[in-house]
């Protein structure tokens, strides 16, 4: 029996683990990073080993400190959570061999299905559909095709490619990243599907040769082949649904699977099935399959149960659904620099009507499974995923109407996130229909547009203004007493400028003798000013909320500030200010041209000269941070003028990376 559980990971997953783990009485040991010291999984962990170093190589890849930290600390079991050492097989095998129960599956199952190419053709065997594929590149003649990494999954080293000019650059990108993510660069090149739907089926298995399914999972909206939201139970029709119940199986029974796993597919337009990968692993959506298991299925029990010997009863075979489960995945993330990871400090971190964190819920509502809580520190070294937001309702549409609206009340604040991205995914009529496929937000551009529009901008800077004007008189004990916009004589208008997501905006506003808001106006620079297109008048401001009659509809606005920054949910959205000095110091001018670091990384390649000519949208070079390659690219025709970092330089956010003389010929 275990007594005392080590896991082998960090953040959501750790927590989700101990949150079971103190339901069952076992105690539980977090190994952690420096960089992760003071993050809440370790502070909810009964004990603590640390792993010296910040990035993932120095630490929690790191199977002998980790071995070292579980003798250290007495533990009896290893979970080895997603990501990182998970799909292990040399990992699960040192456990093992330590004397240490391992919960997973055996490490030669692992090792039979962390070979995409290898579990291909073992599983062919066992009669499970796969897509034709290749590992030679002049073999390809059929195009569009997908490159896939063999050794991981996540999205990462994927590309699309739909020529064959393309296809040599796309496999040795590929094979770049995907060396950097798992330690291989092994690739190999399959078939791509237009229109088609990533599905998946959960499957358990037991030392006793027995194998379940658990119900299937939609999987189909994704970004750069990376999930983003997820469903139970899947969108399909009940005779696709049992193909991929017998597929599943069939993969299970081949290798004798024992543990939590996962099969993920391929569903084509005409209702075919394509085996895609077995994740020898608990999986990121795992909980929407909890919430509709009549009687709360807890996954990871169920994994620490069988890690014991225990055997798998009739009741976790394929139950019943209780209506609909659907997950969002909150990352950190800059939408106006192409989606790249965001770093920071999360000052405030709240979504409400949270009922469950970790656990199943009784009655609709919504579960919260996340890493972070308010001040924690998002850095560069691990993935940009915040949190899971599922809701739970009798009804898919009653829990897509839910989770939208508890997300878009959320209060995320210090790190931008694709929050506005989910929202608007879940309120589009297409999704609403279930009209989903892998291409969804390719087909749907508006829905990265942010929640708040451009022009209540305005209304939601004049909010920050006026409860900025109360902080300032709270703060002077002199004038305290006075409200605000008293005075002897006539006077000019008050001007608050902040630094907006589209540039500078100054707010003028006059308030009279009893508070009332006189007059106010907007203005984008020197030269250009507008009164207030809404007729707004101040009905309450304090110095953390402000509530505005906005032509005849009164809305509450909830400001945070942080020093400088000042944070504004209101009705229409959210938005991210930074107030302006009244009297800027002098800076140091930028170079005309020059492209900026948008977050900490690695230049891995430079590939262009001082001198040489680009033009618009080539690329200057590749940076790498959070295990993802993110090109740079020229913004204009011109001249490479510099280039201060070479290849394998690392660099810090903002740093200059190339100076592009432009051309206006």
């Amino acid at each position: 029996m275990i007594t005392r559980l080590l896991v082998a990971n960090r953040g959501e997953i750790a927590r989700r683990v101990f949150a079971t783990c103190r339901a069952m009485g076992v105690q539980t040991v977090a190994v952690h990073s420096d960089a992760d010291a003071d993050a809440p999984f370790v502070a909810e962990a009964d004990q603590a080993v640390r792993l010296p170093g910040d990035t993932p190589a120095e630490t929690y890849l790191r199977v002998d400190l980790i071995l070292a930290a579980a003798r250290r600390s007495g533990a009896d079991a290893v979970h080895p959570g997603y990501g990182f050492l998970a799909e292990n097989a040399d990992f699960a095998a040192a456990v093992t061999d330590a004397g240490l129960t391992w919960v997973g599956p055996p490490a030669k199952v692992i090792a039979a299905m962390g070979d995409k190419l290898a579990a291909k053709a073992l599983l062919a065997e066992a009669g499970v559909p796969m897509l034709p594929s290749w590992t030679d590149a002049d073999e390809v003649t059929d195009f569009p095709v997908l490159v896939k990494a063999s050794a991981g999954g996540g999205g990462r080293g994927m590309r699309i490619v739909r020529d064959v000019a393309a296809l040599a650059e796309a496999v040795a990108s590929a094979r770049r990243e995907a060396a950097a993510a798992f330690g291989d660069g092994t690739v190999f090149i399959e078939r791509y599907v237009e229109r088609g739907r990533h599905v998946e089926v959960q499957i358990f298995g037991d030392t006793h040769g027995t194998v379940h399914v658990l119900g299937v999972r939609e999987c189909s909206i994704q970004r750069r082949h990376q999930k983003i939201i997820e469903e139970a139970p899947g969108l399909v029709a009940a005779e696709v649904r049992e193909r991929l119940h017998e597929a599943a199986l069939a993969a299970g029974r081949a290798v004798d699977y024992v543990g939590a796993g996962t099969v993920e597919f391929l569903l084509t337009p005409d209702g075919a099935i394509y085996f895609l990968e077995m994740n020898t692993r608990l999986q990121v959506e795992h909980p929407v399959t909890e919430l509709v298991t009549p009687g709360g299925l807890d996954l990871v029990r169920l994994q620490l149960l069988v890690a014991e010997g225990e055997p798998l009863s009739a009741q976790h075979h394929d139950p019943d659904t209780r209506g609909h489960a659907i997950e969002v995945r909150l990352c950190a993330e800059e939408p106006a620099q192409n989606w790249r990871p965001a770093t920071g400090t999360l000052h405030r971190f709240h979504v409400p009507g949270v009922d469950r964190e970790f656990r199943w819920i009784e009655r609709a509502g919504l579960r919260l499974d996340s890493g972070v809580v308010d001040g924690s520190a998002v850095g560069v070294h691990y993935d940009s995923m915040l949190a899971k937001v599922i809701a739970w309702a009798p009804t898919r549409g009653e829990a897509v109407r839910a989770l939208a609206g508890a997300l878009a009340r959320a209060e995320l604040h210090g790190v931008a996130t694709n929050r506005d991205l989910l929202v608007r995914v879940l309120r589009s009529p297409g999704f609403a229909a279930g009209e989903i496929d892998t291409g969804f937000l390719d087909r749907h551009p508006e829905v990265f547009a942010p929640l708040l529009p451009a022009d209540r901008l305005p209304v939601t800077a004049l909010a920050a203004a006026l409860t900025g004007a109360v902080r300032r008189r709270a703060d002077a004990p002199v004038l305290a007493g006075l409200p605000s916009g008293w005075r002897n004589v006539p006077a000019v208008p008050q001007i608050t400028r902040f630094g907006g997501p589209d540039g500078e905006i100054g707010v003028r506003y006059r308030l009279d003798r009893t508070g009332r808001l006189a007059e106010w106006s907007v203005e984008r620079d020197t030269d250009d000013r507008d009164t207030g297109a809404s007729t707004v008048e101040l009905v309450e401001a304090t110095v953390d909320r402000a509530v505005l009659d906005v032509d005849g509809v009164r809305q509450a606005f909830r400001v945070h500030r942080v020093g400088s920054q000042v944070f504004v949910d209101g009705p229409d959205g959210a938005a991210s200010l930074a107030e302006l000095p009244r009297l800027p110091l002098p800076t140091v001018e930028l170079a005309a041209g020059s492209l900026l670091a948008p977050l900490p990384g690695a230049v891995t390649r430079v590939h262009v000269e001082v001198g040489q000519r680009v033009a618009a949208g080539d690329p200057l070079l590749t940076l790498e941070a959070m295990k993802l390659e993110h090109p740079v690219l020229a913004p204009v025709d011109g001249v490479v003028a510099e280039l201060p970092v070479p290849a394998g330089g690392q660099v810090r956010t903002g740093v200059v990376l190339a100076v592009i003389e432009e051309d206006h010929r």
